[in-house]
Parts: C-alpha cells; sequence; structure tokens
C-alpha cells in the first residue's frame, strides 16, 4: 500500500503498551517516564516472579487512572506478552498501540512524535529504527545486520530499516486480525516477524528513529540458544513462505514501478 494513500480518520485512540517479565528494578522509573506524556497504559505481566508482580500490582494501583494490568499465568515470551497486550487494548476499545520496553533502553521522549505520525496514518505501523549511544554492546549491533538481510530476502524490499527494535506503534483492528489469522512468533522472534507477514499483506510501514540506550547492570531476557534457534527457525519459515508468495511480491514492484 503507497504511503500516500494513507489518510487519517477520526476516533484515533492510542494506549501505550509495556510488556513486563521480572523487570521489578526498572518499571517503576519507565511508567513514571511515560506517564508524562498523558495517555494510558496497559502493563502485560509475562509471568513475572512473586517481587516483579508485588510491583506491578502497586504500580497499578497507584496509578489506577491511567494504568490497566493483565497477566500471563507463565512466562510465554515477549511475543506472547505483546500479542496479549493487543487483544486487551483493543477490547478496551483503543485503536493503536505504542509498544515500548519496560527496561529503559528506548526513548520516551520520543512517544509523542511517534503518536503523531500514527495519528496521521492510521493504517501504518511506525516502526522505529535505532540511533545507537556507546552503550550498545558490539556482538548485538553486528549480530543484528544477519536479520535484517534474511528480512530484506524475505519481503524482496528494503522497506523494513530494522526489524528488532520494540518501539512501535501498531494499528489494532488490522494486527489483532492478523495475529488472530496467523502464526507470529511468541519470543524474540515476534519483532521480526509481525513486520514481515505486515508487508507481505501490503500493508504500510512508516520508519522513524529513535534513540536507544543500554542501561547498566540492564536485564537481558534473550536466551542465547533457544532464541538463536527460534529466529533461525522463523527465518526458514519465512524464505519458504516468500517463495510461495513470490509471483504477487515481485508483481507488486513492477507494479510500484
Amino acid at each position: 500500500m503507497a504511503i500516500s494513500a494513507l489518510k487519517a480518520n477520526d476516533g484515533f485512540k492510542p494506549v501505550i503498551l509495556i510488556p513486563v517479565y521480572n523487570h521489578q528494578d526498572a518499571i517503576s522509573s519507565t511508567l513514571e517516564r511515560v506517564l508524562t506524556y498523558n495517555t494510558p497504559i496497559v502493563l502485560v505481566d509475562d509471568g513475572s516472579n512473586d517481587e516483579c508482580k508485588t510491583v506491578l500490582i502497586a504500580l497499578s494501583k497507584k496509578y489506577a487512572d491511567n494504568v490497566h494490568l493483565t497477566h500471563l499465568a507463565i512466562n510465554s515470551g515477549k511475543g506472547a506478552a505483546v500479542k496479549k497486550g493487543f487483544n486487551v487494548a483493543y477490547e478496551l476499545g483503543y485503536s493503536h498501540a505504542l509498544q515500548i520496553d519496560a527496561d529503559g533502553q528506548h526513548d520516551a521522549t520520543s512517544i509523542p512524535l511517534f503518536l503523531k505520525k500514527a495519528e496521521q496514518y492510521q493504517q501504518a505501523i511506525i516502526s522505529g529504527y535505532p540511533e545507537y549511544d556507546q552503550s550498545v554492546p558490539a556482538l548485538r549491533f553486528y549480530a543484528r545486520y544477519l536479520t535484517h538481510i534474511w528480512v530484506w530476502i524475505n519481503t524482496l524490499s528494503l522497506t523494513i530499516k530494522d526489524s528488532m527494535c520494540g518501539f512501535r506503534v501498531y494499528p489494532l483492528a488490522l494486527i489483532t486480525e492478523l495475529i488472530n489469522t496467523e502464526q507470529c512468533g511468541d519470543r524474540m522472534n515476534f519483532d521480526t516477524e509481525i513486520l514481515v507477514r505486515w508487508l507481505w499483506r501490503d500493508l504500510a510501514i512508516i520508519n522513524l528513529a529513535t534513540k536507544v540506550h543500554y542501561p547498566e547492570n540492564g536485564v537481558s531476557h534473550f536466551m542465547v540458544w533457544r532464541d538463536n534457534a527460534l529466529i533461525s527457525w522463523m527465518h526458514t519459515r519465512l524464505f519458504f513462505g516468500m517463495l510461495k508468495r513470490l509471483p504477487v511480491l515481485i508483481a507488486r514492484k513492477i507494479h510500484v514501478k
């Protein structure tokens, strides 16, 4: 879908979605920064430990007018938590969800810009691509390009600038229909797979730069063997999915030209 064809509609009602798993030391400060932008928040507890659950319950009570807390019974992965949040937010009547991580690595000052762009282009995903500072681990920085290359192959497109940054705004009507009808990863493979499947549907993606900082003593839930295996399997599935869609993808490129 050409971005120029998109038009803003009435009824823009955004919510901020924060998946949380054992971020009891970071979530309070992250939430306080996000609350300054006067946008409702859905917190999704992804089966956290008792200490984190206690913190989340206390925060939801403290900010009861602005925060809705929902729980997954067991830890199911970032993707599963985000998908749960999409469905909850949509059922609550929101039109768009801005996803931001709980650990504080995303720049909350970008929230107004992302929401403004989402209101302007209400049928597009507004996808952050990171501008790193010196805190980024070198291995993570360079390893991302392996996924970038596979994404470009699997979409026959350079439209997606970065498929691994979780700072995004999603149109809830479209995204809930996608996740409830197509397979998408439940863990660290989610962020990439959802964008590829979105682009396969010929839906628009708008890339916006955003600063990313890796907090000192930050908690990472990336499990090297498990998550790398899931990501490799995801790229394999998407590659064969691309082959099935190859005539359509090529036809779109010819049409655009």
